[in-house]
């Protein structure tokens, strides 16, 4: 069964230019729609997060937050227990950030800023250091590249049900080729609208799916070996491979970061 969830915002909120909030949200819980007048940087800390910002899915693995601007309508669904930061910015500061909702690829140093403030169970800056601190952490956020999602999906009617298919067995290894004769068109037709559609390549995609997939295993204590074999890979190295790629570290040393 579902849990339905409401967010809410200190009372002061309106009033701070920032505030930070640190949340768990249990499997199967909903945070239902809504707006607020200052701009959200979700950073989650466990899991995935699945969120619907006016309209369009985004995904945010581990590591790269999920920008949220000024009045934007949201909401998000975790299929899994889930743990998450927040960084709130009001909104006369949100200049030189992203107008649109989507994922921030940040450097080493907000993260760092972040992991302080949360070992702190910082809520608000206290000191004149910690106003310092916001301003880096802004700074580094309109630097930071930007990702309009991290895993895209489309009601294309070719590409659809070969997405849905990967989404339920990310370790089918079906070439584009065979894809296409399935769905009765040509493998140069799926790859130009994977590009036009999804901004990706169709391995690309796949191997990014496999990437949100081997988090959630290696967080319900998987072996890399398993993972490796569930999600069709020949061996465990190009799992490790693969993952080093997306993530720039090892699974057993992400795992280890996650304690």
């Amino acid at each position: 069964m579902n849990l339905q969830v409401e967010y809410q915002a200190p009372v002061d909120a309106p009033l701070l230019r920032f505030f930070m909030r640190y949340d768990e949200a249990n499997a199967k819980t909903e945070y239902l729609p809504h707006a607020h007048d200052w701009g959200q940087v979700i950073f989650v800390t466990s899991h995935i997060l699945e969120m619907e910002v006016a309209g369009e899915r985004l995904l945010a693995p581990s590591d790269m937050p999920i920008w949220i601007p000024p009045a934007h309508r949201h909401s998000s669904y975790n299929h899994n227990h889930a743990r998450f930061r927040t960084l709130n910015i009001a909104a006369e500061l949100c200049t030189g950030m992203p107008e649109k909702a989507c994922l921030l690829n940040v450097d080493a140093i907000v993260h760092a800023v972040m992991n302080d403030f949360a070992r702190r169970a910082l809520e608000q800056p206290l000191s004149e250091a910690d106003w310092r601190l916001c301003e880096v952490l802004v700074d580094r956020l309109r630097l930071a590249p930007v990702h309009t999602s991290y895993l895209p999906m489309s009601d294309d009617k070719f590409l659809a049900p070969i997405l849905r298919a990967l989404e339920e067995n990310p370790g089918d290894n079906t070439t584009l080729a065979q894809w296409a004769k399935r769905v009765f068109t040509t493998e140069r037709t799926l790859a130009r609208r994977c590009q036009q559609l999804l901004k990706m390549s169709f391995s690309e995609w796949r191997q990014r799916l496999r990437f949100l997939r081997t988090i959630a295993l290696l967080e319900q204590g998987c072996s890399v070996q398993g993972i490796a074999h569930q999600l069709g890979y020949s061996s465990a190295s190009a799992l490790i491979v693969m993952f080093q790629q997306q993530a720039g570290t090892t699974p057993d040393r992400y795992r280890s970061r996650l304690g």
